[in-house]
């Protein structure tokens, strides 16, 4: 097993594909013209599926599938299949705007969840927010997900005075289809211009839902990053991932490993570890595992605490989220 200073038992392994995306979030990626990681210093699929194994025989008992968006990849269909060999519970975080060409290798795969980022049901301020135009190619394929029983939760980014008032439109997206929303506060990371007044908390979220509905708490599991609610004869549910208002580091489970194979003990770790350089030098990579979880920080990577209105965004060392992976 993989523990921590603070008796954390790490089993949750999120793997960066890449660091490209066929869209442009400012949020996510600083600048239109993204320098991505040339394809070399990229980990390979064996080299993605033996550090995978590692981290399997050492307790992982779940993966993730991140990016940007994973399924830019030329090769992602291989590593999909690769890793669904593993012992785990294998899912993937998508923008959706490639699930259709993959439908047939998510079902070889098994895969039965799936995390989808959308941060609006508007067309036009889809096209704002992504500069790009494929509103309808996600909705579509969120339908043809749910289609094929995959279990979709869409992650929505929460802004305040961008989407802030969307959110009881999303609650309302959930009472006729089984899609299960996520509200998530804005988090501050490399070029993304975060500064706190944007922050639309958790407790704001409630207020403005309750305005509107009733909803209903429900169990969440030991290690959830999510609140989850359900609104009574609604398909769907919802929930809030509080990072900056009410974070849930005491019960992390999470590890992060970059599209460049660098270790990262938590979202917002200052420090990164170079495991794909150890591979491939036929280095014992398992110590700078272990090690680096033993160095974990006890919240938020040290760097900063819930009193998100006193964080100085520009102080902050990590990378951007497109190149963490999320």
């Amino acid at each position: 097993m993989l523990v921590d200073g603070f008796n954390r038992v790490h089993n949750y392994l999120r793997i960066s594909l890449t660091d490209n995306c066929n869209l442009r979030c400012f949020y996510c990626m600083p600048e239109e013209d993204y320098e991505f990681t040339p394809h070399s210093r990229l980990m390979q699929p064996s080299e993605i599926e033996l550090l995978a194994k590692i981290f399997v025989e050492n307790g992982v008992n779940k993966i993730r599938l991140t990016g940007g968006e994973p399924l830019v990849r030329k090769d992602a269909a291989d590593i999909i299949l690769r890793l669904s060999k593993l012992p785990v519970s294998l899912t993937m975080t998508t923008n959706a705007t490639r699930l259709h060409d993959f439908a047939d290798v998510l079902e070889e795969a098994k895969i039965k969840s799936l995390n989808i980022s959308l941060d609006t049901l508007d067309a036009d301020k889809f096209q704002i927010i992504t500069r790009r135009d494929s509103f309808q190619k996600v909705i579509d394929n969120i339908h043809l997900m749910i289609s094929k029983n995959i279990h979709v939760k869409v992650n929505v980014v929460i802004m305040k005075g961008l989407n802030d008032h969307e959110i009881n439109d999303f609650i309302e997206w959930t009472k006729d289809l089984a899609v299960h929303v996520r509200f998530i506060e804005f988090m501050p990371f490399e070029g993304n211009r975060w500064t706190s007044n944007q922050v639309f908390t958790m407790d704001d979220m409630l207020q403005q839902i309750g305005k509107k509905y009733n909803p209903i708490r429900l169990k969440d599991d030991i290690n959830d990053t999510a609140k989850k609610f359900a609104i009574e004869g609604h398909q769907g549910t919802f929930a809030i991932i509080s990072t900056m208002s009410a974070p849930f580091c005491s019960t992390c489970n999470r590890m992060r490993l970059t599209a460049d194979g660098k270790m990262k003990n938590c979202l917002f770790s200052q420090k990164e570890t170079d495991l794909l350089s150890a591979l491939r030098n036929g280095e014992d990579v398992l110590p700078l595992i272990q090690e680096s979880i033993a160095s974990k920080a006890k919240e938020l990577g040290g760097q900063f605490t819930k009193d998100f209105e006193k964080i100085q965004a520009e102080d902050l060392q990590n990378r951007s989220m497109i190149s963490i992976g999320g």
